[in-house]
C-alpha cells in the first residue's frame, strides 16, 4: 500500500536552527571536518579518542548522539574554463579528468528526547504511528539547558585540535527551491549536486530509494562485535618489519570501504541511575536461575563485571547501535558492495549481519531529527569508551585554498589536492621559513618531483634559479623558454656581469660583485689584496661606467672594460702617481688576459646574448662539465651568487626560488660554504626561498654545511623512497628531527602503490608537526617534460625537431602516438 511522504514524515518542522519531530525530540545538527586520513599518530588517536569521551560526558540524560558519516562515489571535474593555463596544466586537467574518488561530508546530529518519550522498538517506530508532542518541549528553559550542553560539547572537541564543527541553520537544514537541503539528501540518498527529484521509497523487496539498491548492514548485536576494541589498528599495507602504521579502528567502514556508502553511528544516554537498577536487577534475576543453566551463569557473571567496571572506573553506561548503508544503481553490484563491507566488518575482527526485516525502521530512524524513534531492541549496552572507538574518525585529503601551491594526489585514489607548502604553513605558524631539503636516492622520482614544484611555482610568477649537475631541467627550461647556461666545447658557457639591463642599475652591490669576481680572477685562493688594490678597482668600474655614460656606442662587457683599463684607466693611474706596489696594473692585465678577445677563455665574460639575468624569471645553471675546472667554476659560482642575491635584493613583492641539485656539493668545496650558510638564513626575509636536493644520506653527514646550516634552517623536508636504508633510517631520523609518526610516514611511501597507474609516492613534513605522503601523478604530457630518462629525451627532441623546435608541438605528438600505442 502505497503512502505520502509528507503523511509519514517524522520531522514536525525546522526552527531556530533545529529540527523538530513530532514527538517533541529536538535536534541540533554540526557539519564537521575531520583530520585526513594516514595523518593522525598513535598518540593522537588516543588523545582524540579521550576526547570525544569527555564531549559525550557533558551530553545530558535522554540525549541521542548521531553521527553520520557520507561517502558518495565522485569524479573529478577538470577546470576548461581558465584559458590562462598553460599547455601542461590543461593537459594535467584533462588527464585527471572523470578521476573516481569518494568523497566524503560528515554530521553530528544531537537529539534531546522528552524525560516521559516511551523508547522506540521496531514495532513502535514513527514509520507506523504518531503522537503528539508532549509539554516539555515547549519549556524554554530545558531547551536553553540542551543549547548550552551542545555548547559545551562542541568546544570539548574543537579544543582538541583535530577537529572543526559548525551548526547548520535553519536554510542548509531546509531544502530551496534549487538545492536539496539535509532530510531531503538523506530520504532521497542524493550527493550534494544531484538535482531535486523526488523518489519513491520501497521496502516491499528489500530497501530501495528511487534507482538506488541498497542494503544495510548492522553492528546491533554484543555477540557480533570484535572482542576488543581500540582508538586505533594497524594498517598492514603501510606498516613494515621496523614500524607500524595506524589507522582508526572504524576506518575500515569510511574512507577505506569504496563505495557508496552511510555509515551511522548511535550513541543513546539514558539515565545512568535507571540503567544500573535494571542491570542490578537482571543479575538477581539471573544469579536465582544460575542454578538451572550454565548459559544464565555466565550472563551473570558479565552483567556483574560490567557493574563493577561502570562504578569501580567510574564509566558512562550507553546504548549503541552502528550500521553502514551501502547502495548501487546497478542491482549486479549488490554482491560486491556485500563482500566489500563484510571485509571491512571482518578487518575489525567483527560479524556482518545484513538486516532485512528491520531494515526498513533503521533506514527510517537514521533520518536528520528521528534518532531517538531508533528501534532500541537493535541497540547493545556498553560503556562510552568502548563506543567511542567505532566512530570514524578521519575524512579523505583535503584541498587548500591558497593560491600558491603544487598539484599532488590523495594517496588512496589519486584525486587531485592543491597544497601549498610556502605561504600557508607561514601564515599558520607551522613553518617559520620556506625554505626546503629534498633527499631521495637515484630512481627515487626525485628529479621528477622537483621538475613539478618547480613548474608549478614558476607558472604562479616565482622567479627561479636552478643550480644542476645532470641536465635534469633541460626539458622544463625548454619549454618555458628560460635561459640555460651549460658549457660544452661548442658553445661554451657565457656571461656579462658587466651588462646592466632595463630596470637594474650600478648600485654598490653590482660593483661589489663584479670587483669580487675580478678579484677572483686576479688572485689565488692563499694571496690577499690590500687596500689600495681595492679601491684601485673601485675607481675603474666607476670611471668605467662614467665613460659608457657617455659614449653609448660602447657595448659593456669584459672586453671593453680590459681596453679602458689599457688606455683610460693607465693615464689615470700614470697621473696620480700610483706606485706599483699600490696597484699593479701590468700583473693585474697580463693576468686577465686570456678572458679578454684572442684569450683562452675570451667567451666567458663576454656575452651578448641571454644578458638580462634580473627580469628572466626561469635560468638553469648546469655545472656537469665544469664543476671540476679549477677556472671555470669559482667563476660561474661567483656569477650565480650574484644573480640570485641581485633578485633577492631588488625585486620587492616577487617569490624567489634558487634550488640547488648535487651541485651544491661542489659549491661548498669551493668555499662557498659561507654564501649558502647565509642564504638559508636571510632569504625568507626577502620573499624566497632555498631548496637544496640530495641523494645520499652520506653526502649529508660528511657535510657541516648541509648538517647544521641547511637542515636547521629547512621548515620543510620532503624525502622520497627510503625503503633501502629502512635498515639504518635511525640514522636519517635523528639527524632530520623526524619524529616516530613520520618514520612511519616515510617507511610507508610507495608500499602498496595502484598497479594500474604509474606514479611515485613523496613524503612532505612541515615544521615536525604536518605529515603526510601523496602521490606524484602526472599527465603523460608533463612526464615527457620531466623526464631524464635519456632514451625518452633523444626521442622526444627529435619530434620537437619536426616541429621547428617546438617542443611544445613535439610534446603533443610524441604524447598522442604514445596514448595510441603506436
Amino acid at each position: 500500500m502505497e503512502k505520502r511522504m509528507e503523511q509519514m514524515l517524522p520531522i514536525m518542522d525546522i526552527e531556530h536552527d533545529c529540527i523538530i519531530s513530532k514527538h517533541g525530540d529536538i535536534t541540533v545538527v554540526f557539519k564537521v571536518e575531520l583530520p585526513e586520513i594516514f595523518t593522525l599518530s598513535d598518540q593522537e588517536y588516543e588523545s582524540f579518542h579521550q576526547s570525544w569521551i569527555k564531549a559525550i560526558k557533558v551530553l545530558p540524560k535522554h540525549c541521542v548522539f548521531h553521527k553520520q558519516d557520507w561517502f558518495l562515489q565522485s569524479c573529478y571535474s577538470g577546470d576548461f574554463s581558465n584559458q590562462d593555463n598553460s599547455f601542461l596544466s590543461r593537459a594535467s586537467e584533462r588527464f585527471f579528468n572523470e578521476r573516481p574518488f569518494l568523497d566524503h561530508c560528515c554530521y553530528i546530529m544531537l537529539t534531546k528526547k522528552p524525560a516521559d518519550r516511551k523508547n522506540s522498538s521496531s514495532l513502535f517506530s514513527t514509520l507506523i504511528r504518531k503522537s503528539l508532542a508532549p509539554d516539555e518541549t515547549l519549556k524554554p528553559e530545558i531547551l536553553q539547558d540542551f543549547w548550552d550542553a551542545c555548547g559545551q560539547f562542541k568546544r570539548i572537541i574543537e579544543d582538541s585540535g583535530f577537529i572543526k564543527m559548525m551548526r547548520l541553520p535553519n536554510v542548509q537544514l531546509k531544502s530551496q527551491s534549487r538545492k536539496l537541503g539535509l532530510l531531503e539528501q538523506y530520504c532521497f540518498l542524493a550527493g550534494r549536486e544531484e538535482s531535486f527529484i523526488f523518489s519513491d521509497i520501497k521496502f516491499s523487496e528489500g530497501l530501495q530509494v528511487g534507482n538506488k539498491y541498497c542494503q544495510l548492514f548492522t553492528l546491533g548485536d554484543a555477540a557480533d562485535l570484535p572482542g576488543l576494541c581500540g582508538s586505533r589498528i594497524n594498517f598492514d599495507r603501510y606498516s613494515t618489519d621496523k614500524t607500524k602504521f595506524s589507522i582508526g579502528f572504524a576506518s575500515t567502514l569510511g574512507q577505506l570501504l569504496s563505495c557508496n556508502h552511510i555509515y551511522n553511528q548511535y550513541l543513546f544516554i539514558e539515565d545512568p541511575q535507571k540503567t544500573m537498577q535494571k542491570l542490578e536487577s537482571k543479575r538477581l534475576r539471573l544469579q536465582s536461575l544460575s542454578a538451572y543453566s550454565r548459559e544464565n551463569m555466565i550472563a551473570r557473571d558479565a552483567v556483574n563485571d560490567f557493574l563493577n567496571e561502570a562504578i569501580s572506573q567510574q564509566r558512562l553506561p550507553v546504548k549503541a547501535h552502528f550500521n553502514v548503508l551501502a547502495w548501487s544503481e546497478d542491482k549486479e553490484e549488490l554482491k560486491d558492495i556485500k563482500n566489500k563491507v563484510s571485509s571491512a566488518l571482518a578487518q575489525m575482527d567483527a560479524a556482518a549481519k545484513q538486516e532485512t526485516v528491520g531494515a526498513p525502521q533503521i533506514y527510517w530512524a537514521g533520518m536528520p531529527g528521528n534518532a531517538a524513534d531508533f528501534p532500541m531492541n537493535d541497540t547493545f549496552d556498553t560503556f562510552s569508551e568502548q563506543a567511542v572507538c567505532f566512530l570514524n574518525m578521519e575524512t579523505g585529503y583535503l584541498s587548500s585554498l591558497s593560491p600558491v601551491g603544487i598539484r599532488l594526489g590523495d594517496r588512496l585514489t589519486g584525486k587531485p589536492v592543491h597544497v601549498d607548502i610556502s605561504d600557508e604553513p607561514v601564515k599558520k605558524g607551522i613553518c617559520t621559513n620556506r625554505n626546503k631539503f629534498i633527499l631521495g636516492p637515484s630512481g627515487s622520482g626525485k628529479s621528477f618531483f622537483t621538475n613539478h614544484m618547480v613548474r608549478s611555482y614558476y607558472e604562479q610568477g616565482t622567479h627561479i634559479v636552478l643550480v644542476d649537475v645532470g641536465h635534469s631541467y633541460k626539458g622544463l627550461c625548454d619549454m618555458v623558454s628560460g635561459y640555460y647556461f651549460t658549457y660544452d666545447e661548442k658553445s661554451p658557457i657565457r656571461f656579462n656581469p658587466f651588462y646592466i639591463g632595463e630596470g637594474d642599475n650600478l648600485d654598490t652591490e653590482k660593483k661589489e660583485s663584479i670587483k669580487t669576481l675580478l678579484l677572483a680572477l686576479w688572485k689565488k685562493d692563499d694571496e690577499t689584496f690590500n687596500r689600495s688594490e681595492y679601491v684601485a678597482l673601485s675607481n675603474a668600474l666607476q670611471l668605467y661606467y662614467d665613460k659608457l655614460d657617455t659614449h653609448t656606442e660602447i657595448f659593456p662587457c669584459f672586453n671593453s672594460f680590459y681596453e679602458f683599463l689599457k688606455e683610460d684607466f693607465l693615464a689615470v693611474l700614470q697621473g696620480d702617481k700610483v706606485k706599483e706596489k699600490d696597484f699593479d696594473v701590468n700583473n693585474f692585465l697580463y693576468v686577465l688576459r686570456p678572458y679578454y678577445k684572442g684569450g683562452e677563455f675570451d667567451y666567458l665574460l663576454n656575452a651578448t646574448e641571454n644578458l638580462n639575468l634580473l627580469k628572466e624569471r626561469f635560468i638553469v645553471f648546469e655545472l656537469d662539465n665544469i664543476k671540476d675546472h679549477p677556472i671555470l667554476f669559482p667563476v660561474v659560482t661567483i656569477i650565480i651568487m650574484e644573480v640570485f642575491i641581485s633578485k633577492m635584493r631588488k625585486l620587492k613583492g616577487i617569490r624567489k626560488m634558487i634550488l640547488i641539485e648535487e651541485a651544491w656539493k661542489a659549491i661548498a668545496r669551493e668555499g662557498m660554504a659561507e654564501y649558502l650558510k647565509y642564504l638559508f638564513k636571510t632569504v625568507r626575509k626577502f620573499f624566497g626561498e632555498a631548496i637544496v636536493v640530495t641523494q645520499e644520506v652520506e653526502d649529508i653527514i660528511s657535510s657541516p654545511v648541509v648538517k647544521q646550516a641547511i637542515i636547521n634552517n629547512s621548515d620543510c623536508k620532503i624525502l622520497l623512497d627510503q625503503s633501502k636504508y629502512q635498515n639504518k633510517f635511525d640514522q636519517i631520523q635523528e639527524l632530520l628531527g623526524l619524529t616516530d609518526k613520520e618514520k612511519a610516514l616515510v617507511l610507508s611511501v610507495n608500499k602498496a602503490n595502484d598497479p594500474s597507474k604509474k606514479y611515485k609516492e613523496v613524503f612532505i613534513s612541515l615544521g615536525g608537526t604536518l605529515s603526510k605522503v601523496y602521490r606524484t601523478e602526472v599527465s603523460l604530457e608533463e612526464y615527457l617534460a620531466y623526464t631524464t630518462e635519456e632514451t625518452e629525451k633523444v626521442k622526444m627532441n627529435a619530434y620537437a625537431s619536426k616541429f621547428g623546435g617546438d617542443i611544445k608541438k613535439g610534446i603533443a605528438a610524441l604524447a598522442d602516438e604514445m596514448r595510441n600505442g603506436n
